[in-house]
């Protein structure tokens, strides 16, 4: 889903299913089980909008795990499927998480981080909205530093004098909110036009701009004490008089800078808090990643154990839908989409516990790459890897080029170390790829010869003694 698709009954209607999977097979070689989950989740989200209210509230988000190896597209289709939705979106790793009481993260500071998200996100929009009108607060107050305003009574022969440019913004704070200071004038006038027409761009003036405040509290961070970091960070930034600074720049980025502090001072930050909540609680994604490393079977109550399934015993009313303080208000989780995901190799699902299992009831299980896959993934997204490393060496003005018989050779390779070593999935052709053009990246800014054809030939001298040797191999492959 697109910003579109918020909850709003006069906007347009988002991605269909369909144009989802769509989206993410530009990025994301395989996983259709996977991509149509999603897919279905995020519809699922728009259709609960437009339920009769009595039932809206009941009708719970369908939580996905994702169970497959790593490399094989879990992070990926989180990832694209993020910007793809344009919803408040977390991507956190659950092994970041121990049971209260531990030291590490408490499990509601994953809510208050998606929260802190959602305001940037609508605060943005909102200063995108009052662009136009703080553009022309910005640009009196350029003129005023171009043009220092005159002084009620002042002789009108000194209205039309041009004062040099390189002033301050400061002083005359009263007159010019109280007196005749911006009255037109002719020469105000001709100095707007200028300034619209880009012709007092290199001009250097003083601006004294608001600071912002540094984060004093930061050592609670990570203690599992976030309540007390953001009350003591607020607390303080009341406390403590706002500060200024002066720059002195050119006309033009000027401009830009008091654009940017007008919009925000017409930014109504207790809509924004109230939209990003409402944002957060009706289309908020968290993307829950190694699940499995607190799916622990049987743990022993010594080590990293202990906490696991205290975890998921907190992660359970988040999940289930409760009530989490932020600095911008109480959100509520009771319909925020989680979506979790392990390689469970060494655990299962069904290591979790029963209710936490309940609360994921769709799940689908990612398919192990083959040499195909890796062919696919090398040549077809937007973003191949192949067209990665053509783009970077062609800054260099070297033109290099991948034969097919050369990348079916190198997913081969790939998927025969896989095989004989750790399944790390498409992971595996990053690290082939680099040894692969380790010595053509060292040179190309010094070879004389601009032009290199890769084939099936080159990549075997290259690799042919690696792969022989297992041991060689398990270290540089």
């Amino acid at each position: 889903m697109t910003r579109k698709s918020q909850p709003d009954g006069n906007k347009p209607r988002p991605f269909t299913p369909r144009e989802v999977v769509s989206e993410l097979d530009k990025y994301v070689i395989g996983q259709q089980n996977a991509k149509r989950s999603v897919a279905i989740a995020l519809r699922n989200r728009w259709r609960r909008q437009r339920v009769n209210e009595d039932l809206k509230d009941e009708i719970a988000p369908k939580n996905i795990i994702m169970i497959g190896p790593t490399g094989v597209g879990k992070t990926e289709i989180a990832r694209r499927l993020s910007k793809l939705a344009q919803s408040p979106f977390l991507k956190i790793e659950a092994s970041k998480f121990t049971e209260v009481g531990y030291v590490g993260r408490d499990v509601e500071s994953m809510i208050r981080d998606l929260t802190e998200l959602a305001v940037n996100m609508v605060r943005a929009e909102e200063m995108e909205n009052v662009m136009v009108k703080a553009r022309e607060s910005a640009e009196e107050r350029m003129l005023d530093l171009l043009l220092p305003p005159v002084r009620q009574g002042a002789a009108a022969a000194d209205a039309g004098k041009e004062e040099p440019a390189e002033v301050t913004e400061t002083g005359n704070s009263e007159e010019r909110l109280h007196g005749d200071a911006r009255r037109p004038s002719p020469t105000r006038e001709k100095l707007r036009q200028l300034l619209r027409a880009g012709k007092l761009d290199d001009r250097m003036v003083e601006l004294e701009l608001a600071q912002r405040q540094q984060p004093i509290v930061e050592i609670f961070a990570n203690a599992g004490m976030e309540d007390m970091d953001f009350n003591l960070k607020e607390m303080f930034n009341n406390i403590l008089p706002k500060k200024t600074k002066r720059r002195k720049v050119k006309v033009s980025e000027g401009l830009e800078l008091l654009t940017e502090e007008e919009s925000q001072k017409l930014v109504d930050m207790d809509k924004v808090s109230a939209l990003a909540i409402e944002r957060v609680e009706e289309a908020g994604i968290i993307f829950l990643d190694e699940i499995d490393k607190i799916a622990g079977r049987e743990s022993s109550h010594s080590g990293p154990d202990v906490s696991r399934e205290g975890v998921q015993r907190d992660l359970l009313p988040i999940v289930e839908g409760t009530t989490v303080n932020s600095r911008y208000g109480m959100v509520k989780t009771d319909h925020i989409l989680f979506i979790a995901a392990g390689a469970f190799h060494v655990s299962k699902p069904s290591d979790l516990i029963p209710e936490l299992q309940g609360r994921f009831p769709i799940r689908v299980e990612l398919e192990a790459l083959s040499k195909g896959d890796f062919i696919r993934i090398l040549t077809e997204p937007k973003n191949a890897l192949i067209k990665q490393y053509e783009a970077l060496l062609e800054t260099e003005g070297f033109r290099l080029t991948f034969t097919e018989d050369a990348i079916a050779e190198i997913a081969e390779i790939a998927s025969l170390v896989n095989q004989r070593m750790e399944n790390i999935g498409a992971r595996r052709l990053h690290t082939i790829m680099e040894r692969l053009l380790d010595e053509i990246s060292f040179e190309a800014p010094d070879r004389s010869e601009k032009e290199v054809v890769i084939d099936a030939k080159y990549v075997r001298e290259k690799l042919a003694e690696i792969i022989k040797d297992e041991d060689l191999s398990r270290y540089i492959l």
